[in-house]
């Protein structure tokens, strides 16, 4: 194996991480990432401020001001999550290229990147935490606890598989057997000289 991080260590203090973020919130770190654990961090931190963002946006007693101000809050950190999410392939291909590894276009690509895994199983803690805090709620009924304990085994199962996917993926690129490309994702809406809305006000000016 070519990387020198442990990958299950990383995907076990993503869990450990929404828990300590639930204690004490503090703020996200926009400091550069020093290795690829920061890195795995740093993404995960963005997938849990996305996180309350997202209930923030559901609340119905919400102003309208109060609405776009979370909609463009929601804009600014899921891009900076699929910028996390490329920074995470293209370390792991920088990693592949100093080891002088086979990367050629006749080996066998994966649909899925290893940044793209790693964020399914960030967004998967934050769900496995909410799910077991909806199965600890005093006021909740039977009914719900039940089902959420149900949603949650599921939840937990499609971790271990996705878990096992990724050490797959990690060993058929580190010997070789496939090989990895960062597909930058193009997200327009948030650039002016692309999205039409952005770019024909700024014309009007």
């Amino acid at each position: 194996m070519v990387f020198v991080f442990e990958i299950e260590k990383l995907l076990e203090q993503q869990l450990k991480e929404v828990e300590e973020w639930h204690l004490e919130p503090g703020s996200s770190d926009s400091s550069e990432a020093a290795d690829f654990p920061a890195l795995v961090s740093m993404q995960h931190r963005l997938n849990y401020e996305l996180w309350h963002q997202e209930d923030q946006a559901r609340d119905p007693d919400a102003s309208d001001s109060g609405i776009a101000a979370v909609k463009r809050a929601i804009d600014v950190l899921n891009q900076r999550r699929n910028d996390l999410i490329e920074l995470l392939d293209q370390h792991l291909l920088s990693v592949l290229r100093s080891s002088k590894l086979k990367n050629s276009a006749e080996l066998e690509m994966n649909s899925e990147t290893p940044g793209s895994m790693i964020d399914r199983l960030s967004i998967n803690a934050l769900k496995i935490y909410h799910m077991d805090e909806e199965i600890q709620r005093k006021e909740a009924t039977v009914e719900h606890r039940n089902k959420c304990t149900a949603k949650l085994s599921v939840l937990n199962e499609q971790r271990q598989d996705l878990v096992q996917c990724l050490i797959k993926l990690l060993a058929d690129l580190s010997s070789g057997k496939k090989q990895l490309k960062v597909y930058q994702q193009m997200k327009m809406y948030n650039d002016e000289s692309l999205n039409p809305v952005l770019y024909q006000k700024a014309k009007s000016k």
